[in-house]
Parts: structure tokens; sequence; C-alpha cells
């Protein structure tokens, strides 16, 4: 018999604060060396662009302690208890773990965004503190409590994917046919996760445990593979970057930096198949708890991270004052041309278009006149330390897709974003000579520091959700649907897969 182990409940929840900060502004140092890789070799100006403001604003979120991305995502922790540890705690291992994501995004120092709703179907109203977590957990030989925890960005989370393939069926096939329709709102480049095998909940399960492995694509390339899991790891890293699909979805080399496999005895009349992606934030850690107190994780090596330097890529971009845009400069903005905003803009996602939505149909005035304004889709951190606010990268744009040609019918002239618009929605902006903007997802923190001031002005109730009127300055962004209806989107992708078909 061994001795047990006793670990203190409050160490538990320290120690997984303490992770969930770290991991909202350190980037894995494996992700960023891969990244690093990828922007030297893109050939594409916009997604080499994208790939520069990721690095950027990776390395200036480790050096401030702010958040990479102002969706701090949902915390998914697995947990791995030695059967000879006894966890010392007046509460459920889980209720410790939920308690741990409470002081984490509630810390005053470095506040994270609360995203969780705690009723999914009706009221669907902010839990305020981003709890409760996705807790896993197994029990294992031994006499330590490994704790895995992952933030998962809603962007990526909603782009999971399961199909029960037949037997004989082709994984390759079924995964390069879904790929693509996966869009951009997941934040390429990136990492996707395969889980294959099992039932239906454990073949998601096991890819999304796949995300948590280190990435080695580029050693795995350098020495060959020596399993046939691993040639199927090279094809699929391969045949997904052919696509052209690109950082952000502008179209480029690289839009996977790796292609992880997980596999578990299935039914013989069965093939579960899941993939889930993982976007550019890529935040992930683990620690290990033995009974001698809370754990801390040592920061990462910055030297590992590039220094990019964007001053002549700046140069390039046409300034734009908000104050007076008109439709006429709008109608001349060029599809993929660079664009820095000045002046006031206001925003609004989700919650707040829905509300939009429901005035206009019951006839009722906006708190805002949205005429000759430009709208961003974004829920920002909160702010600290003076800032005007805190880390605020776009959300994905697609989700107000359905609400695009009533908006635009009040006179708003350009709404900010990331990822692709539906058809639909590309028809009401050129119907309305209108236009859709993305800025960088992955580089919230860098956005951030182009808002000089901040204040709600509509719907305060909803929080991160609130209608806020912004003042930019020189905020970077790219036209991604003209007043015509050309969208980058579909001719980004279509002409670097011919490049790398012709071998680039």
């Amino acid at each position: 018999m061994h001795p047990t182990v006793v670990i203190a409940g409050e160490d538990v929840i320290a120690s997984v604060a303490d992770a969930l900060q770290y991991i909202s502004y350190f980037h894995p140092a494996d992700y960023i060396a891969h990244l690093s890789r990828a922007y030297e070799r893109e050939k594409s100006p916009a997604a080499r662009d994208a790939i520069a403001q990721i690095l950027l604003n990776s390395r200036m979120a480790a050096l401030g302690r702010r958040p990479i991305c102002q969706d701090t995502g949902l915390v998914v922790a697995f947990a791995e208890i030695g059967m000879d540890v006894r966890i010392d705690a007046e509460t459920g291992f889980e209720d410790l773990i939920h308690e741990a994501v409470r002081r984490a995004y509630l810390d005053a120092d470095n506040p994270l965004r609360a995203s969780m709703v705690g009723d999914p179907l009706f009221a669907r109203r902010n839990t305020r503190d981003n709890a409760p977590a996705v807790v896993h957990t197994r029990l294992v030989p031994g006499r330590t409590l490994t704790i895995t925890v992952a933030a998962k960005g809603g962007g990526s989370e909603n782009k999971a994917r399961f199909v029960t393939l037949d037997p004989g069926a082709s994984v390759e096939d079924w995964v390069l046919k879904t790929v693509p329709k996966l869009g951009a709102g997941w934040c390429p480049p990136g990492v996707i996760g395969l889980g294959i095998g099992g039932s239906a909940e454990k073949a998601m399960l096991i890819a999304k445990e796949a995300l948590l492995e280190e990435i080695d694509m580029t050693e795995l390339l350098a020495r060959g593979p020596n399993t046939q899991l691993e040639e199927m790891r090279i094809s699929l890293y391969e045949r997904i970057n052919a696509l052209g699909i690109g950082a952000q979805g502008l179209g480029g080399l690289t839009t996977v930096v790796d292609v992880k496999i997980a596999t578990y005895p299935t039914h013989a009349a069965s093939k579960p198949v899941a993939l889930i992606p993982q976007c550019a934030a890529n935040r992930h850690a683990t620690i290990v708890l033995d009974g001698s107190g809370p754990v801390r994780l040592d920061p990462p090596d910055l030297s590992a991270w590039p220094q990019i330097v964007r001053d002549a890529a700046d140069g390039e971009a046409r300034r734009v004052n908000l104050d007076r845009l008109t439709r006429e400069e709008v109608a001349s903005w060029q599809p993929g041309e660079k664009l820095r905003l000045n002046g006031r803009m206001l925003t609004g996602r989700d919650a707040a278009h829905a509300r939009m939505s429901d005035m206009l149909a019951r006839g009722e005035a906006l708190p805002v006149s949205l005429a000759g304004r430009v709208i961003y889709y974004v829920g920002p951190v909160d702010p600290v330390r003076g800032e005007a606010v805190g880390p605020a990268g776009p959300t994905t744009s697609t989700r107000m897709d359905r609400y695009t040609d009533e908006i635009l019918g009040t006179g708003l002239l350009a709404m900010v974003g990331k990822a692709e618009r539906g058809p639909a929605a590309v028809e009401a902006i050129a119907r309305h000579k209108a236009a859709y903007l993305i800025a960088v997802g992955g580089a919230a923190y860098l956005v951030s520091k182009a808002v000089k001031a901040a204040r709600v002005v509509a719907f305060e109730d909803l929080g991160m959700e609130a209608i806020y009127e912004f003042e930019v300055e020189d905020m970077p962004v790219t036209v991604a649907v003209t007043a015509e209806g050309d969208s980058v989107h579909r001719t980004g992708p279509a002409y670097w897969r011919a490049r790398i078909a012709e071998g680039v």
C-alpha cells in the first residue's frame, strides 16, 4: 500500500486560476515556432500581413500580460487523478475547477471576458464570471494530480464537426470536403484535431484532447513518417494547405500548422469521425500537483518570438476619417485594400443586433443612430491600468448575416468583423452600396491599442455585448467585401489554390 498524497483543494483552485491567467497572454512556444516558419515562407501579401499581426499581437500580449484574444474562451479542464491522491476539500472536484475559473476571470489586474451564459435555450444570461467550466476526469495509477486547461474560443468551437462514416469510407476525403465549409471563422492558421473511433462522444473528446499535443509537424516532415497514422497526418497537412484558404481565409500557403489524430477502438459497423479546429489563440497548459503546494508556471523565453516590423506595410494603407465618411468614399474601396480607420465607430454583436432588430420590427427608434456610421462586431475585455478598452478583436461576422439587410437599411455605411460573409449578406452589402471590412482574428491586443476612448451608448445590461462608441486611431483593417459585392474570401483562396497547384 502506498501512503496517500493529500492535495489541498485551495491549492487546486490557486494553481488552475494561475494557469488560466497564464494561457490568456502566453502562446505555447511550439505554436509560435511553427507560425514563424509559416510567416517566413508565405507568398500571399494579405496572408503574410495577417500572420504578422498575429505574431506581433502575441509578443505584445506576453509583454503586457493582457489577453491574446478578446474571446478568452470556454474553459475545458482535463484531469488525471492519481489513485493514491486524496483531495482535501469540502466541495466536489468540479466545483474546485469552477471556483478557479471565477478567480482567474475576475482577477482585477488582468480581468478576462465573461462569455458563458447559464441557460443555453431561453434567457441566455451571462454568468458574469465565465463559470462553469467543462471538466473531464480520469482515474490513473499514481501519486499526482495532472490538470490540463484549455480556453476554447467560440469562433473555433462553433466549427466542430462530427460524422459517422461507413467503415470503408475515406476519412481524408471527408476532411477535405469539410474544411472548406468551415469558412475562416475559426481563425486560421491553426491546428486541426481529429478523433476517430469509439462512439460519438468519445470521438469528440479525443479530437479535443489531440489539440493539446505538442505541434511537431516540422520535425515530422524532416524525418519522415514511421507509421500509417503519421503518413495520414502529413497527407492531410499538405492537402489542407493546398486548398489555399490561408491565414484568416484571405488565400495563402498556410491554413494549418499541424494536423493531430487520435484513435480509439470502435464497433465493427461504425467509423465515428470528429473534427475540431483550434484557432490562432491556441491556449492550453498543463500543471502537476503533488501535495507540496500550489503550482505556478514559468514564463516562456520571449526571445523565441520574432520581432515583427510593419511600418512599410502600414505606409501602403489608406487612412479613413470615419467622422466624414461618405457612401462615395466607401464605393472607392478596392477588394483586399488596407485601410487605417480614424474617428468614431460603434460596436455591436449578436445580442445587440437581435435587440435592434426587435425594435425596428416594432417601429421603434434605435437608441443610437446608425446612419452614416460604421459598426464593429466586437465584445471587448474590460480595461485596466488606464486602457481605453481591453483586448478588442473581431467576432465571427456570419452570425450577423441574418440582420445585415435590415441593419444596412438604417443608413449604416460599413461593418467590421472577421471571416467571410454569406451570399445573402454579400448581396445586401452590394444592394445598399455598403462595405465589409475585416480586422485580424487573433490580434485583439494589437487592435485595442488603436482604441483611444470608449463609452457605452446603448444596452448597458448586455455587458460585453453592449453598444459602445470607440474613438480609434489608425485601426488596421482590410476591405473584404466591396460596394460592388466583390469578396476577397471567394477570390483569394481560389487564386492561391491555383497557384499552389502550379507549384507557386
